[in-house]
């Protein structure tokens, strides 16, 4: 049993370095991503027969923003699992910044722990992003099998930072690949034994190439 967290697949808007609003949906190749992603964890986590499991036996839990619920309902449809969805996981809201290309902010959106108009300060988010992880837990309690997290790159990567245990010598990724595999052991401390994993975008050439953003 473990927690298995997802980011979502591409978006036009993160493959041209946008600040992605919330209702941005999946591209294309977004879409092809998740359904490789979806393939690979159907075989790999014990749904490749696509026989429905038990209620208990494996849940999903995501974003509700479109492009995380697009992937994890491609998850859905591979596994026969119902998906739950929760404002706790979603991105960090950079309120009037988002819609703005990155790269002509001036600055580093990133590196601004004060809440920009009308979004949430670093303080906001990672106090957020805690909440998720209780809910995260909580949910995996009540079940026998995995739990997939679908969420966002800045989700992901705080609670790689503040949350989880990274492998021995493992530091973070420079980015986190759109539909990346991160698996943590669902007790304390939370090991991670796989990380920012994108095996399942080789066979198509489906990998992003590093030219998008790495969260948003």
């Amino acid at each position: 049993m473990s927690i298995v967290l997802v980011r979502h697949g591409e978006t036009a808007l993160n493959a041209s370095r946008v600040i992605q609003p919330a209702d941005t949906p999946l591209s294309e190749r977004g879409l092809a991503q998740a359904a490789a992603l979806a393939r690979r964890l159907a075989r790999e986590r014990g749904f490749a027969d696509r026989t429905p499991p038990g209620r208990s036996s494996a849940a999903i839990l995501s974003s509700d923003l479109p492009r995380a619920l697009q992937t994890a309902t491609a998850i859905a449809s591979e596994t026969g699992l119902e998906v739950r969805t929760t404002e706790l996981l979603q991105e960090r809201n950079f309120g009037d910044w988002r819609g703005r290309a990155y790269d002509t902010l001036g600055f580093d959106p990133l590196a601004t722990d004060d809440a920009p108009p009308g979004g949430e300060s670093v303080v906001e988010f990672r106090a957020r992003v805690a909440l998720a992880f209780e809910a995260i837990l909580a949910a995996h309690r009540a079940l026998d099998g995995d739990l997939f997290v679908v969420s966002h790159g800045l989700v992901i990567r705080t609670l790689l930072e503040r949350h989880l245990r990274l492998p021995v010598g493992a530091g973070l990724p420079a980015s986190l690949s759109n539909t990346s595999i991160t698996v943590c052991a669902p007790n304390s401390p939370y090991e991670v034994g796989l990380l920012n994993c994108v095996r399942h975008l080789d066979a198509d050439d489906l990998r992003d190439g590093g030219r998008g953003l790495s969260g948003f």
